[in-house]
């Protein structure tokens, strides 16, 4: 009966230290978590998903050297996508049955993330801070999605509503042909349809290609006098600057965020200058805003200062805000509990150093800041 006792003792110490970690959340252990990135590291729209993963590592690597957060360090396990729509789904299911992720953080583009979705809803994972303005991923209000940055329809609305203001009417769109590519297209549709005005003419490139040659011809003849907005990724927005500019063409380029601005100035070189770009985050080489200058430092103690840029500053405001999140979700993490704390950041309780963001229960689209900047001599910018 005394073996029997100190086996059935042994066997109930044993289920006690054992049953957290049966109950612990994917992920989630007393020294870190684990998040997952899917995003192109290589291909023609690699410099986006390089950046915006080195500023929330550069943020997330000076928590995790200050203690973590509740004791536990971030780390991002990351896959290459090649901004390729099959291969993010595919390093989805990657990322949620083999590594175990705790949350998906940080995508890129809006035909990955789209493709990604039905994943996320089917294994109930928290979706944070995609790199994609598009409204399939604001409405309706998905439970699991968090976008900081704000939507192509802002987007799109700026640059419109700064077009027409300077008299310039006649408008085409070059644009991605891909849900992106329609997200945009359709955001300059509806700013313009609010000012009684329509898209000139339309082009389309595929995505990951930079073949422009019937796009060119088709904005030449249709209207080559028309301000274009480009709706792409760097590679394939250079390559039309370039050939219109060859063809003759004068007027004026302007792009969303999504393009990568620093990538397309260092692509264009010579031809930079002029070229207008919207922005979602503050101008990243300014002194003015508190946020900005803490970002600065600590790209500068990381050695990475030469890399600022709107990119990689976007991927750091991200984790700031999702460290954030997991401070007020308490040392028993779960997916839940950082849903309900995300929920809760408004600039009333959170101190976003100048970039205000604001999640509800109604609402997962923290911020609608927008401005804009353009590309100078020497591949700087000008906000």
């Amino acid at each position: 009966m005394r073996k029997i006792a100190l086996f059935l003792g042994a066997l109930v110490c044993a289920l006690a230290v054992a049953s957290p970690l049966l109950a612990a959340e994917p992920g989630v252990t007393d020294s870190h978590i684990l998040l997952g990135q899917s995003a192109p590291f290589s291909g023609a729209a690699q410099q986006l998903g390089i950046q915006y993963n080195l500023g929330a590592n550069v943020y997330f690597d000076a928590v995790n050297a200050a203690g973590g957060v509740h004791g536990r360090k971030i780390r991002i396990v990351t896959m290459d996508d090649r901004y390729e729509a099959d291969a993010a789904a595919s390093n989805t299911q990657k990322l949620i049955d083999e590594e175990h992720v705790f949350a998906l953080f940080g995508y890129v583009g809006t035909p990955t993330s789209n493709a990604s979705l039905p994943i996320v809803n089917r294994e109930h994972i928290p979706f944070i801070a995609p790199f994609t303005g598009a409204e399939s991923l604001r409405n309706p209000v998905n439970r699991l999605v968090f976008n900081v940055r704000a939507s192509y329809f802002d987007e799109t609305e700026h640059l419109i509503d700064q077009l027409t203001s300077l008299s310039i009417n006649r408008i085409a769109v070059f644009y991605q042909n891909d849900a992106y590519g329609q997200a945009g297209l359709a955001g300059v549709q509806r700013a313009l349809q609010k000012r009684n005005l329509e898209v000139v003419a339309t082009a389309t490139v595929e995505r990951n290609s930079t073949e422009v040659g019937n796009a060119v011809r088709t904005l030449m003849a249709k209207d080559p006098a028309a301000a274009i907005i480009q709706i792409s990724a760097y590679q394939s927005c250079a390559a039309l600057i370039r050939a219109m500019r060859n063809q003759g063409y004068t007027g004026q380029f302007y792009n969303v965020s999504f393009v990568g601005s620093q990538a397309l100035a260092d692509t264009l070189g010579d031809l930079g200058p002029g070229v207008v770009i919207s922005q979602v985050v503050p101008f990243p080489w300014g002194t003015s805003i508190p946020v900005v200058r803490e970002y600065q430092k600590a790209m500068e103690a990381a050695g990475k200062k030469d890399k600022i840029d709107y990119t990689s500053l976007e991927g750091y405001l991200a984790a700031r805000v999702f460290t954030e999140a997991l401070r007020r979700a308490g040392s028993a993490l779960t997916r839940e509990s950082l849903i309900t704390a995300l929920e809760s950041i408004a600039p009333a309780n959170y101190d976003g150093g100048g970039f205000d963001v604001s999640f509800s229960p109604k609402s997962h689209s923290a911020s609608r800041f927008v401005e804009m900047t353009m590309i100078l001599p020497g591949r700087k910018f000008r906000d």
